[in-house]
């Protein structure tokens, strides 16, 4: 009778772990994607999120008004709001200026996990010495990751965007001076020696096919830009909500999107690897050395990080709201910079329609 229960007891135990495997395994794969080729998009309603519908006009009309081309929003992967002005469609392809540095960040997470590169190694280990005008000891300082973070300690008040050794010289040791630069494209030509393939190559297959993107890249400047329709940054803002998986596969380890997503050193708090975070004590700012206190956002969420661009160029990421937010277009104001008073005004004006 003992050996009877007993193996009873046995039976129910292992018939309860297989019937949570399985729900473990249906909440996995129970995540909505969009279809990569083909397909519609699926949607939800704002009234089905409980939205405050009556202020979606005021948010529309000020969206055109500060020459917006693309606005999406998500929330769990769905489109909630979608709208395109001033000549613009879904179809349309549109810059992404320096919200563009996520994915480099995100390409260079994944040659990473794939041991082509090490984020604490130095950067002459692949492009060699003298890839700047520094001396060789001060060069030897700068790792990836330091690229990653914005603290080469390279002079950022002399070269503009020009990235050849001859403009890239001595300011700071590694990792004692944030500077926001263009010197972090050096990591795309990192990856390249590192891959033995051009840059794009690998961005196209590890990033871009895997998740559905369209678009491509070009150069002004000696800068890469990519540009694309609104939904394709919507997708690649959508991936980092998910913490690096898209449907079965994780295409990027989590571990790499929590540090880019996190403060990443502690002279600019609200930065991390070429993302921005919101929600800390102070930032710094391009183009200057001056600490601000408190949020960048104080209307946003605190959990909220971004990626910002020239002209309000912007991919949003709430966690906390399972939300992804894209804006696309001209300046919306005579400010041209990655982050203008505009990101406080539409962050009100959102609030008062998802709150």
């Amino acid at each position: 009778m003992k050996f009877s229960k007993i193996v009873l007891f046995i039976g129910f135990v292992v018939f309860f772990l297989n019937s949570c495997s399985s729900e473990t395994k249906i909440a996995e794969t129970s995540t909505y994607f969009p279809p990569k080729t083909g397909g519609e998009w699926a949607r939800k309603t704002p009234s089905s999120l409980g939205w405050n519908e009556n202020e979606l006009p005021a948010l529309l009309t000020y969206l055109e008004t500060k020459n917006t081309k693309g606005f999406i929003i998500l929330v769990d992967g769905k489109i909630v709001v979608e709208a395109y002005f001033n000549n613009h469609s879904a179809t349309t392809n549109w810059y992404w200026a320096s919200a563009g540095k996520t994915l480099t960040s995100t390409v260079t997470g994944i040659a990473a996990q794939e041991s082509f590169i090490n984020l604490d190694e130095k950067v002459s280990e692949y492009l060699g010495t003298g890839w700047t005008t520094m001396p060789l000891a001060k060069e030897n300082l700068i790792t990836n990751k330091h690229l990653l973070m914005m603290t080469s300690g390279i002079d950022d008040s002399t070269f503009g965007d020009c990235v050849a050794p001859a403009c890239l010289t001595y300011n700071a040791d590694a990792g004692t001076r944030w500077a926001y630069s263009n010197v972090y494209v050096k990591l795309q030509d990192v990856i390249s020696a590192a891959t033995s393939q051009p840059f794009e190559n690998y961005f196209n297959e590890k990033l871009k096919s895997k998740i559905g993107m369209d678009g491509s890249w070009f150069t002004l400047n000696n800068n890469r830009i990519y540009r694309s329709t609104t939904r394709s940054m919507a997708r690649f803002g959508y991936l980092i909500l998910n913490q690096g998986r898209w449907e079965k596969e994780q295409i990027i380890n989590d571990e790499f999107i929590q540090n880019a997503t996190s403060t990443s050193q502690n002279i600019n708090k609200s930065y991390g690897y070429l993302w921005w975070i919101n929600g800390q004590s102070s930032y710094r700012l391009p183009q200057t050395q001056f600490e601000f206190q408190g949020s960048i956002i104080p209307s946003g969420s605190n959990d909220l990080f971004m990626a910002l661009g020239k002209n309000d160029q912007k991919i949003y990421v709430v966690p906390s709201k399972k939300m992804v937010v894209i804006r696309m277009g001209n300046a919306a104001d005579d400010v041209n910079a990655a982050l203008s008073d505009f990101d406080e005004v539409l962050w009100q004006k959102l609030n008062s329609v998802i709150n």
